[in-house]
């Protein structure tokens, strides 16, 4: 099968100013980890010590210590996970797999690159450009997947690999990158090269600009890791920065040192929850809580850090096995994930419970309105109807339009509670776009070539595209698709609102 590979495409050239001064070191701020008993799930799944992807709604996809790739639920168990029958390219010895969003992963393998979606390995159609070698992915504001590799660094937007070039030249030799708000609070990628630490804005649709920034970097001192933290409602995101010599936290007061009881190894970021690894202690920040905690009662041995999610767990592996770790267990929501915009009235939301004892109660709560209960064993905001079994959308229709905090929180008898707390933005319908007009485009550019005669279903005329509605909505809402890369906010956006207002030809 013949492949289509895209040349790379300059975005823009940028003046890169220097980004590594003499300043003085910025006041210090003293962690003061409070020690808890960390809440464990342990799998018999021996692992790698390899970069993971952790899934917000639980579980995750990893290297295992033979070579191959798993992916593991919350629970520690095995869910299905298989290369596509028509890839063409084999699964090769799989080295680390990376984050591409929050329902999808890139998984590197000494034969290629290959994306994980829906319990699927897909061959993507661009995966000769790069080859193997991949240092770090981010995820944008704008919805672009960022790739970090030593031949430089690339966008995946669109469904097309592009490379970002300086003068002319590739950005070669990057070591380290997250996505966090720039300086001037405009959402931004963050990388480490050449001892500098830089970050890239867009400057206009499609057109970025590489700028240097005002860390307060001395002589000799380097980059270690980068980690990246969400805005929560009301808070903005911040950019933390792993040195040779300390660690450093940006977000709008400007910049502070951090001090730790010792300096970490290692350093991994998502949501509003920072996680460091120093020697064979766990330390984990909540920035909601402005609070630091240090795990206790862990199996001995020094752990690795693989991958962490936005419900404040982290996975490790020590000794050769899988752990889950967290400071409290929490419930996972599906339907609605970390940052999304939300355009529908209504919405099923369900609660996925923690591992162990069931709850003596479930409820749910919009920023500081009164709780709501539910009833399970899946549980939504709009209960279920009147067969018992069907869940009911809540329905958004009276929330204001902008950012809002949906908590879920499970009570048990013994007076514990599991909580999780998920930032999203609400813009209601203001427009009724059709399939011709609206959606037929967005098919030919991004989902043709796999739903036509490729891999995917057909889903080639207005008939298949609105039997099939609920699917698409829900894979294209959550990033899952499509599978070279998700949509912009504006391409979801517009399906979201074509299958709320009815689905118009």
């Amino acid at each position: 099968m013949a492949r289509f590979i895209p040349s790379s495409l300059l975005l823009c050239a940028a003046l890169l100013v220097a980004a590594c001064g003499e300043d003085a070191p910025p006041g210090s701020n003293p962690a003061k980890p409070a020690p808890f008993t960390a809440t464990q799930v342990a799998s018999s799944q021996g692992l790698a010590p390899a970069q993971g992807f952790a899934h917000q709604a639980g579980g995750g996809i990893f290297a295992t210590s033979s070579g191959g790739v798993v992916r593991l639920r919350l629970d520690g168990s095995k869910a299905a996970l298989a290369p596509h029958p028509k890839n063409v390219a084999t699964l090769g010895n799989v080295r680390a797999t990376f984050r591409l969003g929050p329902h999808s992963a890139l998984v590197e393998t000494d034969t290629g690159l290959f994306l994980a979606n829906q319990g699927w390995l897909i061959e993507p159609l661009w995966q000769e450009v790069l080859g193997t070698g991949i240092v770090a992915t981010a995820q944008t504001a704008d919805g672009a997947a960022w790739l970090a590799h030593p031949t430089g660094l690339f966008q995946m937007q669109g469904g097309t690999l592009a490379s970002l070039k300086l003068s002319g030249q590739p950005l070669s030799g990057i070591t380290a990158m997250t996505a966090a708000p720039a300086e001037d609070g405009l959402p931004g990628l963050w990388f480490a090269r050449q001892g500098k630490l830089n970050v890239v804005v867009a400057s206009a649709p499609g057109v970025y600009q590489v700028r240097g920034t005002d860390a307060p970097l001395t002589a000799g001192e380097t980059v270690v890791a980068l980690a990246g933290l969400e805005r929560g409602t009301g808070t903005a995101g911040e950019v933390w920065v792993l040195t040779s010599t300390r660690v450093l936290r940006r977000n709008t007061e400007g910049w502070k040192t951090v001090e730790l009881p010792s300096l970490p190894q290692q350093l991994m970021g998502a949501g509003r929850f920072l996680w460091a690894r120093a020697d064979a202690k766990l330390f984990v920040f909540d920035a909601d809580a402005g609070t630091w905690g240090v795990a206790e009662g862990l199996p001995s041995g020094t752990p690795t850090l693989l991958a962490v999610d936005e419900s404040g767990c982290a996975w490790v592996e020590l000794g050769g096995q899988a752990l889950s770790v967290s400071k409290a267990p929490a419930p996972r929501l599906t339907g609605l994930h970390q940052g999304m915009l939300v355009v529908e009235d209504g919405l099923v939301l369900r609660a996925a419970l923690p591992p162990g004892p069931a709850p003596k109660s479930v409820a749910f709560q919009l920023d500081q309105a009164e709780e709501v209960s539910s009833a399970g064993p899946d549980y939504s905001m709009g209960g279920l109807e009147a067969d018992g079994s069907t869940l009911k959308p809540f329905s958004f229709v009276n929330v204001t339009p902008g950012g809002h905090t949906l908590s879920v929180v499970a009570r048990f008898e013994d007076g514990t509670e599991a909580r999780r707390a998920v930032p999203f933005t609400y813009q209601p319908l203001t427009s009724t776009p059709g399939y011709a007009r609206d959606i037929r485009p967005v098919h030919e550019a991004r989902c043709a070539k796999c739903h036509t005669t490729g891999p995917g279903n057909p889903l080639n005329t207005y008939e298949l595209w609105k039997s099939n509605a609920q699917l698409i909505n829900a894979a294209v809402r959550d990033l899952r698709m499509p599978a070279d890369g998700p949509l912009d906010p504006q391409g979801i956006a517009l399906i979201n609102r074509w299958v709320a207002s009815g689905m118009l030809p």
